[in-house]
């Protein structure tokens, strides 16, 4: 599947050797490694549970233009100056179609998240400028290793490193590693169920943090997590911030995610703009160890990240940034600042003013719809689209979506339908068929653009549905089908089917009567052996009451064997519907002919 993201495009080796000369410029290699003690390198300190999913690592800080430049006339060959200013709305074609495919699957899976691929083209301008302006291979791997600094505890966190290298080839520390910079923890053991945040995301059966495929993804996955709808400020500021905590952070990558929302386009791999600026050393081109110090060390810092969790260390004084409330396994603020070396505050500008909803949805009658298993819901999730000023709104395509863990479906089997309000601005999702899974979820209604695109700036409305279990059929008599005397001899079994009942009402067969059979006795004589034991010295052991009987479509049921004790008498046999009606059957057990 991998191939399905090659890129039809010309990646000569000369635009290669351009970008990783320039970028050596860029980034220069960190201090030396600090030296673990014998204690840490046999039982090293996992990082805190809401570290940043970049481990509060340095960030780009280079910000959008105030206008927009257009597209060259040919994407494919920019002018010559073009990667050092001017097309900064231009994406490279492997990262757009990494970013839109993590939207799309996710999109699919959660649709109440409503997560927007230009999101993660702001995150992965600000953490990596596009991985470098595009410098990856046709599979979207990355040409050479981006590496945040060493996480050593010098400006930044101190997480002692948690992969063995594997990920960022750093035995002592971890680094962040990759177009969407995660650290190793986060990346293989942070998310839900401490299984990390990696993915799959070209469907090649590996996770890497160096393919922008899987990075979009897992980066997709994280900023949904917790049932976040990013089309609320609130949850996009949490899901920016748990990924760098840091005030600055949110500011730049909102700004270059609105830029991106008022249009972009593609350009060739490896031809787009390099970003300049940044706050602290980081995004290393290495092909072997940094970590000697070869090359320029920049001690710059994040400002504003908050007060960390290592131990020992102080916030710098100044105004921060209050830490949004997070939810389990939701990174948060794992960096340390740097009281030492000040930098000068550039200019950043303010998170954009959410735009008012052009349209916002008000849901029409009771919340909660039920229905039972295998039946139409008798109530249809309806709601009004109105404008600013509370008016109807007619034309507004709306989206009813289903969440993937029921089998309720719509018209057809389908999982989504769109339906445009009619002139009084109502919207009526068509029948809902309940599947055979019982229990609650949660149906969607969003708005949605002209384009078909979720309108990411209308709060969804939720319906609350339910799936009750179907009611046991009526049943007004049980009876044997046979009038043959049941006999057995100590210490053997009756007959094989030796019990055979039908179950009727009003004269007809009953199909699908649950009965449960008991033996009326003081734990002696006749029983029966689980059906559903799997031990070995279970499967024999007596069982005087059996459930989950069920009658067939004919209305039938027959009667596991049933096995005597060394007990003689009469015992009897009671079958029992769930409305009461009953059948008692005697058991007549001989002694032995010849004991």
């Amino acid at each position: 599947m991998a191939a399905t993201f090659r890129r039809r495009l010309q990646r000569g080796a000369a635009s290669s050797a351009v970008v990783a000369l320039v970028l050596a410029a860029l980034t220069a290699s960190q201090s030396p490694a600090a030296t673990r003690s014998a204690a840490e390198e046999q039982h090293p300190t996992p990082p805190p549970v809401d570290t940043p999913i970049d481990g509060g690592s340095a960030f780009y800080t280079d910000l959008p233009p105030a206008k927009r430049p257009a597209p060259p006339h040919d994407s494919h060959h920019p002018r010559t100056n073009s990667r050092i200013g001017p097309t900064e709305a231009g994406i490279p074609a492997t990262l757009l179609a990494a970013y839109k495919n993590a939207a799309s699957s996710i999109d699919t899976s959660d649709p109440g998240c409503r997560l927007p691929w230009q999101l993660l083209a702001g995150i992965g301008k600000v953490e990596s400028g596009q991985a470098r302006g595009g410098a990856v291979d046709a599979d979207g791997t990355t040409l050479q290793p981006i590496l945040g600094p060493q996480l050593n505890g010098h400006g930044f966190a101190r997480i002692l490193d948690t992969d063995g290298g594997r990920y960022d080839g750093d035995l002592t520390h971890d680094r962040a590693v990759g177009p969407m910079q995660f650290i190793p923890s986060t990346w293989s053991q942070g998310g839900p169920l401490g299984t990390g945040w990696g993915a799959d995301g070209n469907g090649d059966g590996k996770k890497d943090p160096n393919n922008v495929f899987d990075a979009a993804l897992a980066a997709g996955h994280y900023l949904c997590a917790g049932g976040r709808d990013l089309a609320t400020p609130q949850d996009l500021d949490r899901a920016i911030l748990g990924y760098n905590d840091s005030e600055d952070y949110l500011r730049t990558v909102l700004s270059w995610y609105a830029f991106y929302r008022h249009g972009t386009h593609q350009v060739p791999d490896g031809k787009g703009v390099l970003p300049v600026h940044h706050n602290g050393g980081r995004h290393h081109a290495t092909t072997g160890d940094d970590s000697h110090g070869k090359g320029r060390t920049d001690s710059r810092t994040d400002r504003g990240r908050g007060t960390g969790n290592t131990p020992g260390t102080q916030p710098r004084p100044g105004k921060t940034r209050p830490k949004a409330p997070t939810t389990p396994h939701e990174p948060g603020n794992g960096r340390t600042p740097d009281t030492h070396r000040p930098t000068p505050k550039p200019p950043t500008p303010k998170p954009p003013t959410p735009t008012a909803p052009r349209t916002t949805l008000q849901r029409i009658g009771d919340q909660r719809l039920t229905a039972t298993a295998g039946t139409d819901f008798a109530t249809a999730p309806q709601v009004r689209a109105e404008d600013a000023a509370g008016k109807p709104v007619a034309g507004a395509p709306v989206r009813f979506t289903l969440p993937p863990a029921t089998d309720a479906r719509f018209a057809g089997g389908a999982t989504a339908v769109t339906v445009t309000t009619g002139k009084d601005g109502l919207a009526t999702a068509p029948t809902l068929h309940a599947g055979d899974t019982t229990g609650t979820f949660t149906l969607r209604a969003t708005a949605v653009d002209r384009t078909d695109r979720t309108d990411r700036t209308a709060p969804a409305v939720s319906f609350d549905a339910t799936v009750e279990p179907k009611p046991a059929p009526k049943v007004d008599q049980l009876a044997r089908t046979s009038d043959k005397e049941l006999t057995a001899t100590a210490g053997q079994a009756f007959a094989e089917d030796a019990v055979e009942i039908k179950a009727t009402y009003q004269g007809k067969d009953v199909a699908g009567v649950p009965i449960t059979a008991t033996m009326v006795t003081d734990d002696q004589g006749p029983y029966f052996k689980d059906p559903q034991a799997t031990d070995d010295d279970k499967k024999d052991e007596p069982v005087r009451t059996l459930t989950g009987l069920t009658t067939d479509a004919n209305g039938l049921l027959k009667l596991p064997k049933i096995y005597t004790d060394t007990h003689t008498g009469t015992f009897l046999l009671r079958l029992t519907t769930a409305d009461g009606t009953t059948l008692t059957i005697h058991l007549k057990v001989a002694a032995p002919a010849n004991p």
